[in-house]
């Protein structure tokens, strides 16, 4: 009965994120697969749906890292935020000023990866991966290392963010100890507001 339990208090939140990003992934391999073989206007459609479902998983990682650091999940939002800005416009041939899109999901993955490591109610280890990932993706904004390392990069980075998909898709996180995560980080910072 305990298991039934704690089964039945699995975020609806994190499950939600979980297929937000299937959504992603499902979009961005599709539109990958048929580019070539479909009207530009579509390849493009395909290609900015995939920005706007990161965008809202984006939000919503925001919301579940909260009680790790409020501010630091506000940071990753707005950084995210700003690369799908960048790739949609990329998409469009607008002006991005040579930023490549990332420029942001680099740090975005590092800063994903440290909250992952901060919190109480996921496995570090996909922080880990994470942050792995994170900086695979800024060592790939560099020529030379793109070039030598690209694939073994792409597949860690695909991997890392397919695995916290998946266990946010199948496990959630636990609803008690993200609860009380939250708990000790609202007595903090009414102390610090106290101060």
């Amino acid at each position: 009965m305990p298991k039934r339990t704690e089964e039945a208090e699995r975020s609806p939140l994190a499950r939600l994120t979980g297929a937000v990003y299937l959504a992603y992934f499902v979009t961005t391999i599709v539109t990958t697969m048929v580019q070539s073989r479909v009207p530009e206007s579509i390849g493009k459609t395909g290609n900015l749906l995939a920005f706007v479902l990161y965008a809202i998983t984006s939000l919503l990682f925001y919301d579940l890292f909260k009680p790790v650091n409020k501010r630091l999940s506000l940071v990753a939002a707005l950084v995210s935020l700003a690369g799908c800005v960048v790739g949609s416009l990329d998409i469009f041939h607008l002006p991005t000023y040579h930023v490549s899109a990332l420029f942001f999901f680099g740090p975005y993955c590092l800063l994903i990866g440290y909250l992952i490591l901060g919190s109480k109610f996921l496995p570090h280890i996909l922080g880990a991966l994470m942050v792995l990932a994170g900086l695979g993706w800024l060592l790939f904004l560099v020529p030379a290392v793109a070039k030598h390392l690209g694939t073994g990069i792409e597949i860690l980075g695909v991997a890392a963010e397919g695995l916290l998909m998946l266990w946010l898709l199948a496990m959630g996180v636990n609803v008690q100890k993200w609860q009380k995560q939250a708990r000790a980080a609202a007595k903090a910072e009414a102390g610090k507001g106290g101060d």
